[in-house]
């Protein structure tokens, strides 16, 4: 594990603009989010050019797309197909008993770091995770992300091949980490062939509706705060 444990690809301030603002935009699409939307274009010219592109590919269409069109794609995209689910443990384990130790190990981290969810939010989503990384932990995050790094590329694989506006988002989080090495490779080409385990269990203190892959009710949006962006508030 320890020799893809590489340095960041990008300095500190960097990779906090990159994961605080996919963090906002990777979550349901509301009016909030549209009003932060030149906030977080303007952050995007503080990192390299192509991060900062797939930032602004993102945003262009968020500004030119209706509101009820876009939360419609949203729900069709990530609540009705299991390789496009933004919940990183679903990848690893499916509905199974393992996926829940797997959710209590990510609660655990967050709360060593003094990071603490609402009742309202699972620890896995990739959402909760960018903020945590964003601004909390850089290393811990980063580190989840790795040990996730199959799903997550299966994630962006997905919505590529759905040209998906939400892809280029995925983009800019894969490229804040290390390639994928030989080992990596295969195991996202087994999760394609195969997809996640579909044993269905109770994920108690976990399971909640709103939770379950594939379940089309109204979504239930997680709450980040505004982008903590040196000199973004001024």
């Amino acid at each position: 594990m320890s020799t893809r444990r590489t340095g960041p690809s990008l300095p500190p301030d960097q990779l906090t603009i990159v994961w605080q603002s996919v963090s906002l935009l990777l979550d349901y699409p509301d009016q909030d989010l549209l009003d932060r939307a030149d906030v977080l274009r303007a952050a995007s010219h503080g990192v390299p050019l192509t991060i900062g592109d797939s930032i602004r590919a993102y945003l262009d269409h968020l500004e030119a797309t209706p509101l009820p069109e876009l939360q419609a794609d949203y729900v069709e995209t990530f609540d009705t197909r299991r390789r496009c689910n933004l919940f990183l443990t679903y990848f690893a384990h499916g509905d199974t008993r393992k996926r829940g130790m797997a959710l209590l190990r990510f609660k655990q981290i967050f709360l060593g770091a003094g990071f603490e969810l609402d009742d309202a939010e699972l620890p896995d989503h990739l959402c909760v995770v960018l903020e945590f990384a964003a601004t909390v932990d850089q290393g811990l995050g980063r580190d989840l992300m790795l040990d996730h790094r199959a799903g997550l590329e299966l994630l962006r694989i997905s919505l590529r091949d759905l040209s998906s506006p939400w892809a280029s988002l995925l983009d800019a989080v894969t490229a804040t980490l290390p390639p994928l090495r030989g080992e990596e490779r295969d195991a996202v080409r087994r999760l394609a062939a195969e997809g996640p385990p579909e044993e269905e269990v109770g994920l108690a203190p976990f399971a909640s509706p709103q939770f379950s892959p594939g379940a089309a009710t109204a979504p239930s949006p997680i709450q980040l705060p505004m982008p903590s962006f040196p000199g973004a508030r001024t």
